[in-house]
């Protein structure tokens, strides 16, 4: 069935604690703005009825309600006389179990047709309220399929996934974000990298001294801000045309025709609610290597349809890393050694002449590379990168997932690539791969401490940011940013690990580029990065992965990943469908 294009419209406000009522009649009044004006889809921030910041459940005991119940049943009225569908963030109550919620409930215009309780609670939810228990929906709407998150949720990319392996078409983010300038980067990633379209309703203004962000907006499947309100109550439109989600692209690819469900078991695993320590290092099998302090540079630059001259691109900057930089890992983009447009007419073996020389380069100088090649078999080729060390040729990992183009001449992986060095633990990924975050994931779970990217990605996956007016502590960054959202910056920070991320420095088209190495916590300002733009250069991180000395538990974020750890698996099985 064919559905035309319609008004949507993300709701901005600032409710007041011990005001429910009060909170009600405004909400009720810019849900009626909103709908006079023509909006169809209409979201409202979390816990909007309510306030956010409760203490315990006998404070928030009186504003809990179940659903349906009275707010919906005013909501519903309006749904009804409007003809438009609203998503209403409210804090419910189970009367069975006497169980509180944050929840996000949506109706139309013959009331309730659906809830969802927030599955990946902050901080402060467990204060009052359970972790939901419906698992993560789509509901059919002549609008088409309408997911709903809340906030924290969308921090996990298995959320997004679920609902857009679902079919979603729209997901409804409600949410109360603080500690960083939006449209937050999470929020342009879940749009962009599932194709679908992201309603935001985000509140604004302080509580008990907690600052939110605003930012309230609509983002399409490509990533781009539609609409946006800043700072104050608001509301952002925007037309939503659901033939643009059910395309489902990705910088122009059909990822989701890509994925790899057989390889995705591991997704299921809680590997870090155990001491990591003791996790990776049970029956003395692969524990952890020690990890240390180091240097590890990303190397961006535009192969050539010549072996020998990228070759000797390669051992130019890498004896610059290493002389100037002191870099012990350096990363090089995708088939940065055969040439990206080449394709597999010079696949190399690990015994060709240029596959020594970058050996012979690691072992004098005392350094890890990874490069990326086309790897020639006898039946098959491999779009392959190779990890070279001190030791010599450490191992290679053949890309599990191929894009478009690389479906012409290769032939897909079999095994994900993570390898043990002095530096850390090392995952392998192509930047194709990385667009599907399931990839990233998996090397986390795998306790990767680094991923080297090596990339031949276009434009896309990033964005700027024009500065905010919501006032933020010091160091978050308010201003104007050029490179506000990065994709790379997203995986690295949702996986607790460094992502050393190597585009090639342009395309066929002229683009490509904002090479970077990114830090494993995304709320940590100033951010731990250093970024490249579109020029050949190459660019060095400090890093640290090593925990402190006769610790019994990891004291380094990339050992303890703290945020992979708050995942609820139970709820992932149809990622394997």
């Amino acid at each position: 069935m064919s559905i035309a294009p319609f008004l949507a419209a993300a709701i901005q406000f600032e409710p007041l604690m011990f005001a429910k009522e009060a909170n009600l009649r405004q909400l009720l009044a810019l849900v009626e703005q909103a709908a006079q004006k023509g909006a169809r889809l209409i979201t409202t921030p979390e816990m909007a009825t309510t306030g956010y910041c409760w203490f315990d459940r006998q404070e928030i005991a009186p504003m809990v309600e179940t659903v349906p119940g009275d707010s919906t049943t005013r909501f519903a009225a309006l749904a009804q006389r409007y003809q438009c569908y609203i998503v209403l963030g409210m804090a419910e109550v189970e009367p069975q179990t006497a169980l509180y919620y944050n929840s996000a409930v949506l109706i139309g215009p013959q009331g309730v047709i659906g809830c969802h309780r927030k599955t990946h609670p902050y901080i402060s939810e467990p204060k009052w309220a359970a972790a939901g228990d419906v698992g993560h929906q789509v509901f059919d709407t002549p609008l088409g399929r309408i997911g709903m998150l809340v906030c924290m949720d969308i921090h996990f990319p298995e959320t997004a996934r679920l609902l857009a392996l679902d079919g979603v078409d729209v997901i409804c983010h409600i949410s109360n974000w603080l500690a960083e300038r939006t449209p937050a980067p999470y929020w342009i990633s879940r749009a962009m990298e599932n194709g679908c379209y992201l309603l935001e309703s985000n509140r604004w203004g302080l509580e008990r001294g907690v600052q939110f962000s605003g930012g309230s907006c609509i983002i399409e499947p490509d990533g781009k801000i539609a609409a946006v309100v800043d700072g104050g109550d608001g509301i952002a439109y925007a037309e939503i045309d659901i033939n643009r989600s059910r395309q489902r692209r990705v910088l122009g690819e059909p990822v989701f025709e890509q994925r790899r469900p057989d390889y995705y078991h591991s997704l299921l695993s809680d590997s870090f609610l155990w001491d990591p320590q003791d996790f990776f290092g049970l029956y003395g099998q692969q524990p952890l290597p020690a990890g240390k302090q180091s240097r590890i540079t990303v190397a961006q630059f535009s192969s050539v349809d010549q072996v020998e001259d990228n070759l000797a691109t390669i051992t130019a900057m890498t004896e610059e890393a290493v002389s100037q930089q002191g870099s012990e890992l350096i990363v090089f983009p995708e088939l940065a050694l055969t040439g990206y447009l080449a394709g597999a007419t010079h696949g190399q073996t690990r015994e060709s002449a240029s596959v020594q020389a970058l050996t012979r380069l690691a072992m004098k100088l005392r350094v890890y590379l990874v490069v990326g090649m086309a790897e020639k078999q006898p039946d098959k080729n491999y779009n392959t990168q190779m990890l070279f060390g001190p030791e010599g040729v450490i191992g290679s990992y053949r890309q599990i997932h191929l894009s478009q183009a690389q479906q012409q001449w290769a032939s897909a992986g079999e095994h994900w690539g993570v390898f043990d060095t002095a530096i850390g633990r090392v995952g392998l990924l192509s930047g194709h791969d990385a667009l599907l975050p399931e990839s990233a994931r998996i090397l986390a779970l795998m306790g990767c401490d680094i991923i080297a990217c090596s990339a031949a990605l276009a434009s896309g996956f990033t964005a700027a940011h024009a500065g905010s007016v919501v006032t933020q502590n010091y160091p978050i960054p308010t201003g104007a940013d050029p490179l506000h959202w990065h994709l790379f910056r997203t995986r690295a920070g949702e996986n607790n690990l460094y992502f050393a991320f190597a585009n090639t420095a342009d395309d066929i088209n002229g683009l490509g580029g904002y090479s970077g190495i990114f830090g494993p916590e995304t709320f940590s300002f100033p951010r731990l990065e250093r970024l490249l733009w579109q020029e050949t250069q190459a660019v060095t991180q400090p890093i640290d992965t090593a925990s402190l000395a006769g610790s019994p538990y990891p004291t380094n974020v990339v050992r303890r990943k703290d945020l992979v750890a708050m995942r609820q698996p139970h709820h992932y099985k149809p990622l394997l469908n």
